[in-house]
């Protein structure tokens, strides 16, 4: 068994390569007590790992975990997932690409993997990022910005007024300030990305394909005017196709 574990600021998702089947596990939180204690019980009754393969964006507290409980269940090393020049058919356009986050970077390869043509791939997660990627592999790059959980926080923090995070967030003619908080960052988080999505366009045709994945992808699906295909474990099978795996 090969595992792919993607920590993100967040939430931890796993997925395992077993016999050539794809096999996608639950989703933890990544800032909860015991993390580790949580892993084992999840991961407990798996068969033996021979690989254990990490991306992470978390803190170094949250990955230690992740390396403890893989070697007390396995006593296999982790091997940590970074961005390179290249793989998988991805050419890294970054000024410096070992800076790029390896999310990103696993995102990138996976989609390049599913569809071989000009992508825009979008990850919506604790923070969205827009990437470009040519239909000839290379990687142009992208932009970063607040996701929804941040955008809700920084307003109410920031604002005498706001209240509570927590609201309606399907109707944009709101009648309540929660409500207005919600709606209101959920409809503009669907613009924002839209018109990034028409940047890349104008740079790499009308044709380019828009890939979505990340926890809050499926909120926003609704609300795009944009034809997008949604692949919630993008990341993972990023870091198995960089492994040849699956």
């Amino acid at each position: 068994m090969n595992l792919f574990v993607d920590l993100g600021n967040s939430c931890l998702k796993w997925a395992r390569c077993e016999s050539g089947a794809w096999k996608v596990g639950s989703t933890l939180p990544a800032r909860q007590g015991d993390l580790r204690a949580a892993l084992i019980e999840a991961w407990t009754g798996l068969p033996p790992a021979e690989q254990v393969v990490v991306c992470s964006v978390a803190g170094e507290a949250a990955y230690d975990a992740v390396v403890s409980a893989s070697q007390e269940l396995w006593q296999r090393p982790v091997k940590r997932f970074v961005a390179s020049a290249e793989c998988g058919g991805v050419r890294n356009g970054y000024e410096d690409p070992v800076t790029l986050g390896g999310d990103r970077w696993a995102a990138l390869i996976a989609a390049r993997r599913q569809f071989a043509e000009a992508l825009c791939v979008v990850d919506c997660g604790t923070a969205v990022t827009v990437d470009a990627l040519n239909e000839d592999g290379v990687f142009l790059g992208g932009v970063i910005f607040p996701g929804l959980s941040l955008l809700r926080t920084a307003l109410v923090s920031g604002t005498a007024g706001a209240g509570t995070p927590s609201g309606q967030e399907g109707d944009c003619l709101a009648r309540s300030t929660a409500d207005c908080v919600a709606a209101g960052t959920r409809f503009g988080l669907a613009g924002a990305v839209e018109r990034l999505v028409a940047e890349h366009r104008s740079k790499l045709g009308a044709e380019m394909r828009v890939v979505l994945t990340g926890g809050n992808a499926a909120s926003l699906v609704p609300l795009l005017n944009l034809e997008t295909e949604f692949v919630p474990d993008l990341v993972l099978r990023g870091l198995a196709a960089a492994e040849g795996v699956c």
